[in-house]
């Protein structure tokens, strides 16, 4: 099980009220919110592998020099993400309580989570669930090797949509390895990607189905000297248009799959790690987080997932 570690402590922050405090008032709701949702999904799914994929750089240089209003929007004005003043102070606590409980937590310098996620998933030799509320990994779908998207966005972590291949052509109308090309056409405001002015869902997903893939389409745009559905002349104007933006997109939206990082166990604890407070958590935080801490949902009512053992998933 690969996690898109950002979309979750960000919806955990802004899930559980920030009363939630260390003793001396600090909030760590994001901090609890991450190691509940962390020991539902061990619960529910039983993986046998539990990874945090982390953003080492959540806006990468060859992403901007490709496309610069790629996030530009989120930058805050002294520079990186801008997040929540109270949020800001809890990531480097959940780094260190990750590590406390023996929970793998990996990221790759110069590459976003997506990407370690997408290396990762290449890289398993068994099925892979992949949780995020982050569309752009729906490209990473693929039924022959099990790997799906366990999709948060809706209804968060007890209510989570299930994306595989036939997911995907059901609701956007292509197959999940053209969804890379469906974005790229589509674009998304969220990332500062402008797409093709003009072309949306139904057009992108009809030039997909007529021409298979991006490359397809320009090649038929680059032929096509007589208008015909789905390349009517508005939008072979609107495609030659965008011809600059559509060189540069695919390295954009693209994840990556291929980087060069060392191999990851990730196997879960089998059982609760013994830790002591870092002197950089707020007071009080290591009675929330330790033995049997996380799993315990910092409430009592669950022991340790993996005590006694559990049947791998055929996820993992």
């Amino acid at each position: 099980m690969l996690l898109d570690a950002a979309s979750l402590y960000f919806r955990a922050f802004y899930g559980v009220p920030t009363t939630v405090t260390a003793p001396d008032g600090r909030p760590i709701n994001a901090v609890r919110g991450f190691l509940d949702m962390s020991a539902r999904l061990v619960v529910a799914h039983r993986p046998d592998r539990f990874v945090a994929c982390w953003d080492d750089d959540w806006r990468p240089a060859f992403r901007t020099d490709a496309v610069p209003s790629y996030k530009a929007h989120r930058q805050a004005p002294e520079g990186g993400e801008e997040v929540p003043d109270e949020l800001g102070p809890q990531v480097p606590v959940l780094i260190e309580v990750l590590a406390a409980t023996g929970l793998a937590r990996v990221g790759a310098p110069g590459y976003e989570a997506d990407d370690v996620i997408g290396t990762l998933a290449t890289r398993a030799r068994g099925p892979v669930d992949i949780v995020t509320g982050d569309r752009d990994l729906f490209q990473l779908v693929d039924d022959a090797r099990g790997v799906r998207v366990l999709y948060t966005a809706r209804g968060g972590i007890g209510d989570l949509d299930l994306v595989d291949e036939g997911a995907v052509a059901a609701k956007y109308g292509v197959p999940g390895k053209a969804y890379a090309d469906f974005a790229v056409l589509r674009g998304d405001p969220s990332d500062g990607l402008p797409g093709v002015k003009g072309v949306g869902d139904k057009t992108a997903a009809a030039l997909i189905t007529a021409f298979g893939s991006l490359a397809g389409i320009r090649e038929a745009v680059a032929h096509t000297a007589v208008p015909k559905a789905p390349l009517t002349a508005s939008v072979l104007r609107k495609l030659h248009e965008s011809a600059a933006y559509l060189d540069a997109a695919p390295a954009v939206v693209e994840v990556v799959k291929d980087i060069d990082m060392p191999a990851v166990d990730g196997d879960l604890p089998r059982s609760p790690p013994t830790t002591t407070r870092s002197p950089s958590w707020p007071s009080g935080t290591a009675c929330r987080t330790r033995s049997p801490g996380w799993a315990r949902r910092c409430s009592g009512r669950a022991t340790w997932p993996l005590s006694g053992g559990l049947p791998h998933s055929d996820h993992s």
